[in-house]
């Protein structure tokens, strides 16, 4: 290697070590779960990159009151924030059981926006969302939660895909 190559990799390291110097520690990871296996995998890189980078987890699951049948009642939504509350307390201790600091919310609203809003809220550094990889018709037809999070979420956003399984040919 020339003097010349030396130096400019001396520059180019020192660079990209100014620029690491500006990015902020992750210490809390936001989780956004709807508890289907479809977020399994989400589930997983969450606690395996907490446990990583010894950071918080924060698992939060959106109840959309309007996708509840009979328009959301006050005894339904009760039901079902105890319903998931019970789901939630199992992903925390598989947590903690990796070791992982870690704790849960539950929000009512749209889960974008609501997921988004938590983020802010709770100072997320991260927000890992899992998505369940609609083509881009199924996506315009239905949305997609975790495009709105990327697109509204003040910190960095990590969107994990489902595994691919045999045959998908994807």
């Amino acid at each position: 290697m020339t003097a010349e190559r030396v130096h400019e990799s001396l520059r180019d390291g020192a660079r990209a070590s100014e620029a690491w110097a500006n990015v902020r520690p992750i210490r809390t990871i936001l989780l956004a779960t709807d508890l289907t296996p479809a977020s399994r995998e989400a589930t997983d890189r969450a606690i395996d990159l907490a446990g990583r980078l010894e950071a918080r987890l924060l698992i939060v699951n959106v109840l959309e009151k309007r996708r509840l049948t009979g328009g959301g009642s006050h005894a339904r939504v009760d039901q079902a924030r105890g319903e998931r509350e019970s789901l939630l307390v199992n992903v925390v201790r598989g947590a903690r059981d990796a070791g992982v600091t870690a704790e849960f919310l539950v929000w009512e609203g749209d889960p974008g926006d609501s997921i988004a809003s938590a983020a802010e809220a709770e100072h997320a550094d991260l927000v890992v969302v899992g998505t369940r990889g609609r083509s881009g018709a199924e996506r315009m037809l239905l949305g997609s939660v975790s495009d709105h999070v990327v697109r509204h979420a003040e910190c960095p956003v990590l969107v994990v895909r489902p595994p691919q399984r045999d045959g998908d040919g994807a």
